[in-house]
């Protein structure tokens, strides 16, 4: 797995969307900077799959909670027990299995993530699956040629990426209610793509729904989600 580290003091975790990596998501938009401006670390991995991590096309490579126990071996790599962990989209998804698996980051801070998105990950599965298929022939169109613009101009693995997409699993509402870990949910205004940022707030106790503008794609370089993640993590 690749990684990179930007700045020094207190470790932040910075789990990048699908079909995307740490530069894309979090250095070009300045979010890794602000965060790092905050006198911490900012660790960057590659998921799995994407950037310059490994992608490999064999199914086995991909048990369920892949990318979660990925981030696990990284943060032990790093000798790293306390730290903070913000996701976005998968890396968002992956935020929550690692919580659920035991983790424990003083914050949390998921990004354009909603109810659907973490308690039925079948719909998004199903739909990204089409569209690296299909292409434009996919039951959306345009996010079928988005897809396939973005597989090539990212050099990403199709294979890979089913895999990726195949080793994600459901939580379920009870284990949601046992987190105890201090949580921002931030979507765009008009990000409904994983569900409700509200309806996901509710069922983690103490979790708190903020919307910043932008959509699912947008709303990831919109400068109030970067402002809305540095004040959350102070």
């Amino acid at each position: 797995m690749a990684f990179t580290v930007i700045g020094e003091g207190r470790p932040t975790l910075l789990l990048h969307g699908f079909m995307a990596d740490g530069d894309l998501n979090f250095v070009q938009p300045g979010i890794a900077a602000r965060v790092a401006n905050l006198n911490r670390q900012v660790i960057l991995p590659d998921l799995r799959g994407h950037g310059a991590s490994d992608a490999p096309e064999a199914p086995s490579a991909y048990p369920p909670d892949a990318l979660a126990m990925d981030q696990e071996a990284l943060l032990a790599h790093l000798g790293i027990a306390d730290y903070d962990l913000v996701g976005y989209s998968l890396g968002a998804r992956t935020a929550m299995r690692m919580l659920v698996r035991g983790a424990r980051p003083r914050k949390v801070v998921l990004g354009g993530m909603g109810d659907s998105g973490i308690m039925d990950v079948a719909a998004r599965r199903a739909y990204f699956a089409d569209g690296i298929l299909n292409g434009d022939k996919a039951k959306n169109p345009q996010a079928g040629a988005y897809m396939q613009a973005a597989l090539k101009a990212r050099g990403l693995n199709p294979q890979a990426l089913l895999n990726v997409l195949a080793q994600q699993v459901d939580t379920e509402a009870a284990a949601l209610a046992r987190i105890d870990a201090p949580m921002l949910i931030v979507s765009g205004e008009d990000d409904a793509d994983n569900g409700s940022a509200e309806r996901l707030a509710a069922l983690v106790p103490g979790a708190i729904a903020r919307r910043v503008p932008g959509n699912h794609l947008t709303a990831v370089v919109a400068p109030e989600l970067g402002r809305a993640i540095a004040a959350f993590l102070g």
